[in-house]
């Protein structure tokens, strides 16, 4: 018996490990993405199944006590949902048909209107927590916005997109409920087994299986980054800019809209806003997509994870100040 618990108490004490040390693995895990193009060939046709892995170990993280201390404030809750999954879809969409994107480069688009449909990354809560930034009223927006997502993406996808791209809606908001109604009910089911204190204490493990499913998402998503940026370099570096600008556009934009809330409040909600998990919306689409989406998705991921290292040092200069 004790070689058997010394046996499992190695890979849990990795997995805890690997879950104190999330974000620098995560990104780590980047850059092994876009190094291993064989290993990404492999992954990518289990992108979905990653995808749904990644939701139930984020709601399994989801903690209903400072849930319903945020849902105290619903008017702001209402407001900054609106914002983020209605306002400012609809807002961007009406710029990209000004551009006439529909006629120009319809994939781009596409990547475009996933990237401002999609709701928050799951791991904003845990950004948020790293950056000093109230996590709970991110926990809270994300999973109004997680609500809204399979009623309002296809909807504007379609009225933004519609048959410039093969892809329908109604397909796309029905694997998107079934994906985040499937990944509640799989982590309300393992909260109902095992107890919510059993859960907490594994909290660092769980950190840690994430940063593991993450590192296969990064692999099936920088698959062909390196390929791509030796073949077409102004191309790729032109796609990260706009991926970049749309990232920290977002926030800014939501931190100026929500300022007179004041700054514990704006800044999570703008991080959030700008930080959009465009791969669930690429698993609903179930990959069948062109590949220039697949680059923009996969480009997104570094401004993203990057947000925190940057904002960081400036977060604290901030409330040093104050």
């Amino acid at each position: 018996m004790p070689h058997s618990m010394g046996f499992l108490e190695r890979p849990a004490a990795g997995l805890a490990f690997l879950g104190r040390n999330g974000t620098n693995a995560v990104a780590i895990s980047i850059l092994l993405g876009i190094a291993l193009p064989p290993l990404g060939a492999l992954v990518r046709p289990y992108f979905p199944e990653t995808v749904f892995l990644l939701l139930c170990l984020a709601f399994l993280r989801v903690d209903p006590a400072a849930l319903r201390a945020q849902l105290a404030r619903p008017k702001l809750l209402i407001a900054a949902a609106s914002w983020t999954m209605l306002l400012v879809p609809v807002l961007a969409g009406l710029a990209f048909t000004a551009l006439d994107l529909a006629g120009r480069t319809p994939a781009l688009l596409l990547a475009l209107m996933f990237n401002v449909v999609a709701p928050p990354v799951f791991s904003s809560p845990a950004l948020a927590v790293l950056m000093g930034l109230n996590a709970a009223i991110t926990l809270a927006l994300l999973l109004s916005c997680v609500v809204l997502t399979p009623f309002v993406a296809p909807a504007l996808i379609a009225a933004f997109v519609g048959p410039a791209v093969a892809i329908s809606p109604a397909a796309l908001g029905l694997r998107l409920m079934l994906m985040l109604a499937g990944a509640a009910c799989v982590a309300a089911a393992v909260r109902a087994v095992a107890g919510r204190k059993w859960v907490e204490r594994q909290g660092e493990r769980i950190d840690g299986l994430n940063v593991i499913m993450l590192f296969l998402f990064a692999v099936a998503l920088m698959g062909d980054v390196a390929t791509t940026t030796l073949a077409r370099p102004l191309f790729v570096l032109a796609l990260l800019a706009l991926a970049t600008a749309m990232t920290f556009g977002l926030s800014l934009l939501t931190a100026l809209v929500f300022a007179r809330a004041g700054l514990r409040t704006a800044l999570p909600l703008a991080h959030a806003a700008g930080s959009r998990n465009t791969g669930l919306m690429l698993a609903a689409a179930a990959g069948q997509v062109p590949d220039l989406v697949w680059l923009y998705v996969a480009l997104i991921q570094i401004p993203i994870y990057a947000v925190p290292l940057l904002a960081r040092p400036l977060l604290r200069r901030l409330s040093t100040a104050s």
